[in-house]
């Protein structure tokens, strides 16, 4: 009897590694699919045009994806919407697969988690290319993708440049907006939970 425990324990221990293992995957190549998405969403909102090579690395990576779904979403008002609705599906799959695996789904759930996941990926892309910016104008300000990152965070931090002055030469914009995006981050999270 004890040895049939004990094999049975061994077995959903195993299936729960299996499931981890699954899920890490899925939610890496999902967030990476989802991240290049926005990005290039983003790059073509804020109108910049990016370095030879990163843009045939993003092209290349969400073109698949991308160009099935402007046949039907059309870049109205000039924004790649085809982009930005193929990252909500991404997340929307990613969440699919990974409840799947639990079989846990349920459409309440699968709206949340994905509303969530999709809104991780916005904020923590922006945070992400604020700290990069951060990056080149204390090692490097004049690298290759220096100005192509400081254009994609300018709409960010325009507005707050108007209110925040220069204190010793030194630029806060980015730090405020580092803490308005957490803010926000976590505002959107209680919305998107009380919702539910």
């Amino acid at each position: 009897m004890f040895a049939s425990l004990n094999h049975c324990f061994i077995w959903e221990g195993k299936h729960v590694v299996l499931q981890n293992i699954f899920t890490l995957i899925i939610e890496t190549i999902a967030s990476v699919l989802g991240g290049v998405l926005l990005l290039r969403f983003w790059i073509q909102a804020v109108r910049v045009r990016p370095p030879q090579q990163l843009a045939q690395f993003i092209f290349t990576l969400s073109d698949w994806a991308v160009r099935p779904m402007r046949r039907l979403l059309p870049g109205v008002g000039g924004y790649d919407w085809a982009s930005l609705i193929g990252a909500v599906l991404v997340a929307v799959i990613c969440i699919l697969l990974e409840l799947g695996v639990r079989s846990a789904l349920n459409a309440t759930l699968i709206f949340s988690l994905s509303a969530l996941l999709f809104f991780q990926w916005v904020f923590y892309g922006l945070i992400a290319l604020l700290i990069i910016e951060a990056i080149f104008s204390w090692v490097n300000p004049n690298a290759p993708l220096a100005p192509f990152v400081r254009a994609l965070n300018e709409p960010l931090l325009r507005p707050l440049r108007r209110i925040i002055p220069l204190i010793g030469n030194i630029d806060l914009s980015p730090l405020a907006a580092l803490i308005l995006l957490r803010v926000v981050h976590q505002l959107v999270i209680y919305l998107i939970m009380s919702l539910t």
